[in-house]
Formats: C-alpha cells, sequence, structure tokens
C-alpha cells in the first residue's frame, strides 16, 4: 500500500455518513424516512460489490501459495487469520440487524427472518471465487423503521450494558489487530474509531454508543451498521493487499524467462563424471546492471575489486570475454551490481566460476615406433589437453624418469628389458583420476659405422687419406645428436710384395706415425685394410664395428 489517500470508497462512505447524521439532526418524517431506506440499500449494494473484490484478493492470494508454498505460507497464514476475524466481525454485525428488527417488531428472530429478510447469494470469504446463501434486509418493508425505542434499549441499555458497547469492545480489537499488520502510520485510514469528543445538541460529551445509537431510529441504526460492515471490508482488504505485497515487494521484475545449463566444468576427461546445474533464469530486459570480474581469483573483495574489469548489461544480460592466453585451469571471481526496486539500493550479487584452456594439439600414435633406447636419455612430452603440466604425474614401470627445466621429461631404460610402460595421472577436484599408459619397446642403439673421409670401401687418394686422419664412427639417420660412440681401437694391415703386414692395434681412433707411414708408402692399386675397429658407447658398452678397405688410386 503507496500513502494511505482515502479511496473513492471512503470518500463515498464518508459522504454518505455526513448525510446520515444530517438526517439524525431533522425531524424524522415521511420524505426523510425514504432517504434512509435509500442511503442504506446504497450501502448494501456497495458492501455486496466490495465483498466481490476482497474474495477476488483472497483467490489471487491462495493462487500464490499453491504455486510456492515455501515463499508465501508465512504471509498466508496471517491473510487467513484476518479474513476469519474480518468474518466474525461482519457476521456479528449481521446478527445484531436481525436482532434489532426482530425487537423493534417485537416478534421472534425466525419470524423476523421470514417477514422481512430474502436470501441471496455473495461471496463466500472461506471459498474464493464460490458463492454463499446470505439474508439480506429488506427495509422499507419494516413497519417500525421510524421508531427509536426498542432499538436503543437494545443497543444502549440500562446501565451502558447494550450491544453497543459489546460491538464498540469487537471494533476496537479488530482495529488494532489490522493496524499491526499494516502498520500505525497508517491509523488514519484505518475506520472502526470508536473514541474521540463526541458532544449532543446541548454540547453534552457523550461516548461513542450514545452519539450513535441514543434516540436512534431502526432504519438510521441499520444504516449505521452497514456503515461500519464497509469499514470493516476496507480495513480487511488493506491488510490482504499488504501482505500479498508483502511477497513480492522484495523481488525484482523480471519480463524473460529462459532455460539455462550451467556446467561444472566445460572439459571433461574419460572416467569423471559430467555435473551440470539446469535451472529457470528469469530476467529484465530493461533493467540496466553492471558486472566487474576479476580474473585469477576466487572472490571478488575490497582489496582486489579495483583492479576489476568492469562489464555494462545489453538487454538484461552481460557476455563475458577473455582472450585463452594461457592453457590449462582458469577460474574468475565477479559481482553483479543492480539497483534494487524496494530500497533504490545498489545490491550485490558474487560470482566464481572456472573454465579450462586446451592448446591446439595433435596427437599421432605411431603403431610400431614406440621405441625407447637404452643407455641414453630418451626426450619426450607428457600432457593432457586442458591440464595444466603441474598436475600430470607421470610413473614408468622399468627406467627412470626425469623432468626437465623446459617442462618435457628424460627417460632412461635399462638395456636388459624388452619393454617398459609409461603412465600419467591427476588430480582434479580431489578425486585422482587416470590418463592413461603407453607401452614401450626397449632396444639398444644402433651400432655406429666406421668410416674414413665419409666412406668405408672404395678407391681413395693418398693425400686425401692422409688428410682424413682418423677412423670415425658414425650414427646414420639417428637423431640423438649428443650421443656417440667412440673408437678406442683398429688395425692397419696391407699387403707388400707378398707379404701382410700389420701396425698392430692402435689405441686410438687417430692415425699414428706407422699408419700414415704406410699410407704414404702405399703404392697406386693397393689395398689397406682397416681391421678389427672396437668402439665404445656413452654407457662404457664395447662393440665391434665394420672394417674398411680402401684401395690407392
Amino acid at each position: 500500500m503507496a500513502g494511505y489517500k482515502e479511496t473513492p470508497r471512503q470518500k463515498m462512505i464518508g459522504m454518505m455518513y455526513l448525510v446520515l447524521t444530517a438526517l439524525l439532526a431533522l425531524n424524522v418524517s415521511k420524505d426523510i424516512l425514504n432517504a434512509f431506506i435509500v442511503v442504506n440499500d446504497s450501502m448494501e449494494s456497495t458492501n455486496q460489490s466490495f465483498a466481490t473484490k476482497v474474495s477476488s484478493q483472497y483467490a489471487r492470494f491462495e493462487s500464490q501459495y499453491n504455486l510456492n508454498p515455501g515463499k508465501v505460507e508465512e504471509y498466508w497464514v496471517v491473510a487467513k487469520d484476518v479474513r476469519e476475524k474480518s468474518n466474525e466481525l461482519i457476521s456479528y454485525i449481521e446478527d445484531l440487524k436481525i436482532e434489532l428488527v426482530a425487537g423493534s417488531e417485537k416478534i421472534s428472530r425466525e419470524e423476523a427472518l421470514s417477514e422481512f429478510f430474502v436470501v441471496e447469494s455473495s461471496p463466500d470469504a472461506f471459498n474464493p471465487g464460490q458463492m454463499r446463501e446470505q439474508y439480506v434486509l429488506q427495509l422499507d418493508k419494516v413497519p417500525t423503521k421510524d421508531k427509536y425505542d426498542e432499538p436503543t434499549n437494545y443497543l444502549i441499555g440500562q446501565n451502558k450494558n447494550g450491544k453497543a458497547y459489546e460491538l464498540a469492545e469487537k471494533m476496537t480489537e479488530y482495529r488494532n489487530y489490522i493496524l499491526g499488520i499494516v502498520g500505525e502510520q497508517f491509523k488514519d485510514r484505518i475506520g472502526l474509531v470508536t473514541t474521540g469528543r463526541y458532544r449532543d445538541a446541548t454540547d453534552t460529551p457523550q461516548d461513542w454508543e450514545y452519539y450513535n445509537f441514543y434516540h436512534t431510529i431502526l432504519a438510521a441504526d441499520i444504516t449505521i451498521l452497514n456503515k461500519i460492515i464497509a469499514e470493516v471490508q476496507t480495513a480487511e482488504f488493506d491488510a490482504v493487499n499488504q501482505l500479498y505485497g508483502n511477497i513480492s515487494e522484495k523481488d525484482f521484475k523480471f519480463d524473460n524467462v529462459t532455460a539455462k545449463v550451467i556446467p561444472k566444468s566445460t572439459y571433461i576427461l574419460e572416467g569423471q563424471n559430467y555435473e551440470a546445474e539446469v535451472l529457470v533464469a528469469a530476467y529484465d530486459s530493461k533493467t540496466q546492471s553492471q558486472v566487474k570480474v576479476l580474473r585469477g581469483v576466487d572472490k571478488i573483495t575490497d582489496a582486489n575489486i579495483a583492479r576489476a574489469q568492469q562489464f555494462n548489461s545489453v538487454n538484461g544480460t552481460v557476455k563475458l570475454e577473455f582472450p585463452a592466453t594461457s592453457t590449462g585451469p582458469q577460474r574468475y571471481a565477479g559481482v553483479i551490481e543492480m539497483l534494487d526496486p524496494t530500497t533504490q539500493e545498489l545490491s550485490h550479487y558474487e560470482f566464481a566460476a572456472e573454465y579450462i584452456v586446451a592448446p591446439p594439439a595433435l596427437t599421432v600414435s605411431p603403431l610400431k615406433m614406440n621405441v625407447l633406447y637404452a643407455e641414453l636419455k630418451n626426450p619426450i612430452s607428457i600432457s593432457s589437453p586442458g591440464i595444466a603440466s603441474e598436475f600430470v604425474v607421470p610413473s614408468i614401470t622399468k627406467g627412470k624418469l626425469t623432468k626437465r627445466s623446459d617442462g618435457n621429461w628424460d627417460v632412461e631404460v635399462p638395456i636388459e628389458e624388452k619393454t617398459t610402460k609409461i603412465s600419467a595421472q591427476a588430480t582434479i577436484d580431489g578425486k585422482t583420476i587416470s590418463l592413461g599408459s603407453f607401452e614401450f619397446r626397449i632396444k639398444r642403439v644402433p651400432p655406429p659405422l666406421a668410416t674414413i673421409a665419409g666412406i668405408t670401401d672404395g678407391k681413395i687418394g693418398r693425400d686425401a687419406l692422409v688428410a682424413a686422419g682418423a677412423v670415425i664412427p658414425e650414427l646414420n639417420d639417428f637423431d640423438f645428436e649428443d650421443y656417440y660412440y667412440e673408437i678406442v681401437s683398429y688395425e692397419l694391415e696391407t699387403i707388400v710384395g707378398g707379404d701382410l703386414q700389420s701396425t698392430g692395434t692402435i689405441r686410438s681412433n687417430r692415425f699414428n706415425d706407422a699408419v700414415l707411414n704406410t699410407i704414404r708408402g702405399a703404392r697406386r692399386g693397393q689395398k689397406l685394410f682397416f681391421m678389427n675397429i672396437q668402439a665404445k658407447s656413452p654407457a662404457g658398452r664395447a662393440v665391434t664395428l665394420n672394417p674398411i678397405n680402401l684401395e690407392i688410386q
């Protein structure tokens, strides 16, 4: 209820009350009596119409309760109590009207109902949307409508013990109850006031009961009671409106509703569970809001909000867009700031989320070439798309894994084994997940090819052979550039005059004086045989290499 200004209904009731008061001050002529009947009929009609309006409000209230009991129940329980108390007071007043007519006519209650009342349908306060039967007085048919003796005796009594005093207590009790719901600040709007300074024509102070019902003719009494019913209905309607407003007065108003799926993660590995929340999201396309977002944090605080990036809503929604500059899990937090429709102050709604950035990747799995070489450090990359490398923990069944400074790994495997298996795990959301495994064959590094001047046999010039200066082991088509064999010894043999001559074992790969003298003394067409070439791997393993057969040209 926004501001307690008088409604048109209240203004009409006030006007009728002024007319009624004026009529009471005049002598009761036939014309004046007819005027009472007109005013009363108008009050009856107005009350009947307003009862429909009150009943419709209860129907709306009950509908909201059925849709959302958890939210509405607190207020619906009070609304039903208002309905109960309002119906009790109105029923009490309706009963007073029956007793007044019966007393004035000096007949029984049943006879009064039969002769002067008709049954009409009216809205049922306890069953919104339905009608109930109600007795309605036909005041113009009551012969004693211009008499006041019996009505005054019934309402005022001998020692102020008449029904008017009981009515005043009930009105005050009901008024205080309604004010407890709508608030004391609205006391001027709620009628049913029985206190105040009342005086008769001789300026003698009177109470509310005397002022309204002492020596008041029956027609006026009935009209006053109908006016009180009107005030009860108005108070009831205001209270129910106040309660109904509490349901949504702090809610934001929405003009768009859509279904939203909010996944816990947008990157799921085999073995994990996909988790998402599905909900109906409502938003107001006309409401402007601001969103402040800071990447790399779990929560927006007073200390970091100054660094947050600001986004403005478009048609009620805010779209976030971040450049993917690094791979792995990413996180951000933010706050939505929007105007509260009730307080007109900024409301803050915090949020946080995560997503995963995966690098562009091509995975090629060779079917027959998963090979690791013994005696050297095999460089490998171990990763899982979408998971930061620091979360990946590899292991090997046979051998040793060593992480390198560039984030890759060196694998060393034993020479006596045939296979080994490399596996990896990652811990995500507190759960350890296997990322898979690969089996590798273990091979020895192929022996090098012994060469001189880049050849293993054929013709060579004497000077070119002298310039070569050494036996060189070459690993052709082998990608490990830092892996070298060392020639530890060799022998040179040649045939001179039919005799086999040898330099003996040379403990190096270099040409010593004996080898150089043999080369220099060789004739064209003479063959030189570099034999028993021994080499050593980086791990110290000895290997015999191929002989080199050269002919001096």
